[in-house]
């Protein structure tokens, strides 16, 4: 049999401490300490623990050459039957195989063929939720409101930097306001929203365009063509693709959409099983305060089109998230041009909405979701909005939940 060392693997030495009742006795500290190891390949996403001779064997064994398992010796067959059945190790394609194994290469096939940088690969593999509840965790660790966190954390960093002597400030004119600078001042993350009034269709179909859509196109040769939208993209390549929770919208089904943007228009996918709210809560990490916006839209980038031009690069992961962030600036312009509110969360729950919209993250993934809908009358979920150009607080309003 051939095998060789998945594509990617970083083995963590990780250290626990429990307390030991017999160390205290005996004149200790109390302490146990312990040191388990754990291997953190991309193409599985989850990480696995190994043992020192498991360690070792992967250390002898390379990810290009196909070499013969027997080689290694009689001694470490037992270690290597572990490790192909973890992934870890490859087997070369053969008759009759373990399925385990068929399933384990193709994951490491599929990873290798998009030129990930290794770091990367493991960092967007080991930094996907699948159940989190993020407004559980905020209350379990007293961090839900400024007040809560100034108590639990104490005093954040400086919210203003300097970096000199204040005497020797060079002054700055003020601009004259325009109208893109009250704009800029009523964007503000929404978190309360008007559910019972539906967005028009056409609204909802001007910010897809506005945001999403292909403006124009430039065919470089017959087979290749590049796009341009209203938000810039590393290689001008614009990667990241719109999938759409639809909610609250006139003339749409509420349901799961990809947005098509060459063509400005909607391709139906598969609804989720069960209800459609309690599933977009497992969505947003039980982010109740976005779950009822009136469109979800989720940033997916395509990274074997980001990797195909930026191959193993060590910045390519850093300009689709970049990309992103402009689309999300992008959206809360328009959202706030037309009289709506939005969001941004990076707090979402990764395998739900993968599964969901048939992702699979070594080439497509998930980096955040967005949405837009009608902003509420009333805040009952604080935001941050310190100018008060969005709500008119008494002075005395506590705005301090987070």
């Amino acid at each position: 049999m051939q095998v060789r060392r998945c594509a990617i693997v970083f083995i963590e030495p990780r250290e626990e401490v429990g307390f030991d009742l017999n160390d205290l006795i005996t004149g200790g500290d109390g302490l146990r300490r312990g040191l388990r190891w754990f291997a953190l390949a991309p193409h599985r996403g989850e990480e696995v623990e190994i043992d020192a001779e498991g360690r070792e064997l992967l250390g002898r064994i390379g990810t290009l050459q196909w070499i013969d398992a027997d080689s290694l010796g009689a001694h470490a067959a037992a270690a290597v039957q572990v490790l192909l059945r973890d992934g870890l190790l490859i087997a070369a394609r053969q008759q009759d195989e373990d399925p385990q194994w068929t399933h384990w290469r193709q994951r490491d096939e599929a990873l290798r063929e998009r030129h990930w940088h290794p770091l990367t690969a493991a960092a967007h593999a080991f930094t996907r939720w699948r159940d989190v509840d993020a407004v559980q965790n905020m209350e379990t660790s007293r961090t839900t409101t400024a007040h809560d966190m100034r108590e639990t954390l104490g005093m954040p960093p400086t919210e203003c930097v300097r970096r000199g002597d204040p005497a020797r400030q060079i002054a700055l004119p003020r601009a004259q306001r325009t109208q893109f600078d009250d704009l800029l001042a009523r964007r503000a993350t929404c978190r309360n929203w008007d559910t019972g009034r539906a967005l028009p269709q056409a609204l909802f179909a001007q910010m897809l365009e506005r945001v999403f859509s292909a403006q124009s196109e430039v065919r470089t040769c017959e087979d290749m063509a590049f796009y341009k939208k209203t938000s810039p993209s590393g290689g001008g390549l614009h990667p990241i693709e719109a999938y759409l929770i639809v909610r609250n919208v006139e003339g749409v089904a509420p349901g799961l959409y990809h947005y098509q943007a060459r063509d400005h228009a909607l391709e139906p996918m598969p609804a989720p099983e069960g209800d459609l709210h309690e599933w977009t809560l497992r969505a947003v990490a039980r982010q109740h305060w976005f779950a009822d916006a009136h469109t979800l839209v989720l940033l997916s980038p395509r990274f074997d089109r980001m990797f195909w031009k930026y191959r193993q690069h060590a910045k390519g992961y850093r300009v689709v998230t970049l990309e992103a962030g402009h689309f999300s600036q992008t959206l809360y312009l328009s959202a706030t041009d037309l009289g709506l509110g939005a969001f941004i969360t990076g707090g979402i729950n990764d395998v739900v909405l993968e599964e969901a919209f048939r992702l699979d993250p070594v080439g497509q993934g998930t980096l955040a979701l967005c949405g837009f809908g009608w902003r509420g009358e009333e805040m009952v979920t604080a935001e941050l909005d310190p100018a008060g150009e969005v709500w008119r607080l008494p002075a005395d309003a506590d705005t301090g939940r987070c």
